[in-house]
């Protein structure tokens, strides 16, 4: 049986992963997963904050049992901070899958001139963001290291939490907290 991939797509709005997303869509091959499709599919122009982590949720939840099925699959989901990383690699390793962390950067300007202009062609396909939306996630976001972008090994998970697993639940509430008890080594 063929083992699965799972790709996780880090990087702004803007940086181009959905594009990226696409094109390992058709050449992995592999199940696209893009949480704004699904927003704007569910919740129209609105991009209710409090329902974005459950979609997320969701799809990690349909996209991990599609991998641990032999899939590959594409999570075109930004993944901002080393925590969420480090927990879909951890889950999809408990799963015996394989995990790479694909990083598309993106200087402000270029970022600035992107959202704007995605935005002014296909306004049914993304979110209006403002210039201080970027700036305040280009402060959240925390870039991988290369360590992480070479398959380094998983962290310890953070205190208080029993596994990346549980980690997730509480990231995602809509992810159950099904995956192993033990964290994998690499």
């Amino acid at each position: 049986m063929h083992q699965a991939q799972i790709y996780l797509l880090v990087g702004l709005p803007g940086a181009g992963k959905t594009t990226r997303a696409k094109e390992l869509e058709l050449s992995a091959p592999a199940l696209r997963l893009t949480p704004d499709e699904w927003q704007i599919a569910l919740f129209g122009e609105e991009n209710p904050a409090d329902k974005r982590d459950l979609v997320e949720g969701k799809l990690i939840e349909a996209g991990m049992r599609a991998a641990a099925l032999g899939t590959d699959v594409v999570f075109d989901f930004g993944f901002w901070g080393t925590d969420e990383r480090s927990a879909l690699r951890w889950i999809a390793h408990a799963i015996g899958v394989h995990s790479q962390v694909i990083y598309l950067p993106i200087e402000p300007e270029e970022q600035r001139r992107r959202t704007v202009d995605r935005f002014a062609k296909t306004p049914d396909q993304t979110f209006a963001m403002s210039e201080g939306e970027l700036k305040q996630w280009r402060a959240q976001f925390q870039a991988p290291d290369e360590a992480e972008l070479l398959g380094a090994q998983i962290p310890q998970v953070p205190a208080g939490y029993e596994t990346w697993s549980h980690w997730a639940s509480v990231r995602w509430p809509s992810l159950p907290d099904q995956y192993c008890a033990s964290a994998p080594t690499r």
